[in-house]
């Protein structure tokens, strides 16, 4: 198993839509944990690239994620959407994008990872077919599937996958099971023990981890490894634009939001979010490029009211210093907590 082989039970949540880079990967990999490229939203081509790039800085393991396509959208609850939110698009500078459905090149990166394996793949927003998992396990690659609920780890244990990735309500960005209906919502920590006690497969945890002692905490819960991902984003070699970076640093709070995607996300709330929140449908990836536009006028123009701020709900904590650096940082931390703890328990014996 990779994580066995690595030597901190650190691994780097992929960050689609430009946070994940080959560097941010890389120095994780090469501080101990395990890094990832995010592969969603990107061509095949320039997925292939940034795997050749990653494979130049690192000589360690390094795993890639790719999104599981979902149901095309219906079209009415789209066309309603655009309408209510068509003056706030324009007021951001910018025209509604044509919602449209797209599989992410599927065939096409799932054939690419085959042909060219990368230690582990792992798969977002769904369970990958059965063939699917078979090809990777044929080509060497582990398969990790995230789990956002106890039916779901289930599911994912069921199709075969070697690592489950049990993501948390309080996790940043999309959640990444097969349903993202916010009432199924569960903390990492509840979650983490209801699918502990049940399947004997190796847990990787994600959701709100920011410290070393977090990760203690979820190491002496049953998981194999903690995944962070927001605790990054500040990081000089992660790819997040600078009005994002910024709204790290500033007093706010998080919640669950279909406004900006169409699929459930945690994010930084800000006025696009808390307007639309209650309205925005269930339609992936439609509403993605409905909004495209805007997001990318957001970011040029250093709006942070009209742009998806992804973050979890331990944001504040987030640093800014080099991914190595945090690593290292968050290792020390991880190993003072379990002194501490253990020093707590013999005391009380």
């Amino acid at each position: 198993m990779i994580l066995e082989e690595r030597s901190l039970p650190i691994v780097l949540a992929p960050m689609a839509g430009g946070p994940s880079t080959p560097q941010l990967a890389a120095a994780v990999s090469n501080a101990g944990g395990l890094g990832f490229l995010a592969g969603g939203y990107l061509p095949t081509a320039t997925l292939a690239e940034r795997v050749r790039v990653t494979r130049e800085l690192t000589g360690e393991a390094f795993g890639v994620n790719l999104f599981v396509p979902g149901p095309e959208s219906p079209a009415e609850p789209v066309a309603q959407y655009a309408a209510a939110i068509r003056d706030d698009v324009a007021a951001a500078g910018a025209e509604l994008g044509t919602p449209r459905y797209h599989d992410d090149d599927w065939a096409e990166k799932v054939a690419l990872l085959a042909a060219d394996p990368v230690p582990v793949v792992s798969f977002t927003f769904g369970l990958p077919p059965e063939d699917v998992v078979d090809r990777l396990h044929a080509a060497g690659s582990e398969v990790w599937i995230t789990s956002t609920t106890a039916a779901e780890a289930r599911a994912a244990a069921g199709r075969g996958a070697d690592v489950l990735l049990l993501q948390g309500a309080e996790a940043g960005g999309h959640r990444g099971g097969l349903h993202d209906d916010p009432a199924s919502e569960i903390g990492v920590l509840a979650l983490l023990q209801l699918v502990a006690a049940e399947l004997p497969v190796p847990l990787v945890a994600a959701g709100g981890i920011a410290t070393g002692a977090a990760v203690a905490a979820l190491l002496c819960a049953g998981a194999s490894a903690a995944a962070l991902g927001t605790a990054f984003l500040d990081c000089p070699e992660a790819g997040t634009s600078a009005v994002h970076r910024a709204a790290l640093h500033r007093e706010g709070t998080t919640a669950l939001t279909r406004a900006f995607s169409g699929r459930t996300a945690r994010g930084i709330r800000n006025a696009f979010l808390d307007r639309h929140s209650g309205e925005a449908p269930a339609g992936y990836p439609e509403i993605h490029y409905l909004t495209s536009p805007m997001r990318k006028a957001a970011r040029e123009r250093g709006n942070a009211d009209a742009v998806n701020l992804w973050a979890g709900q331990a944001y504040p904590l987030t640093r800014s210093i080099p991914a190595a650096e945090l690593v290292h940082s968050l290792a020390d931390d991880m190993r003072t907590a379990l002194e501490r703890a253990r020093a707590r328990v013999d005391g009380a014996v």
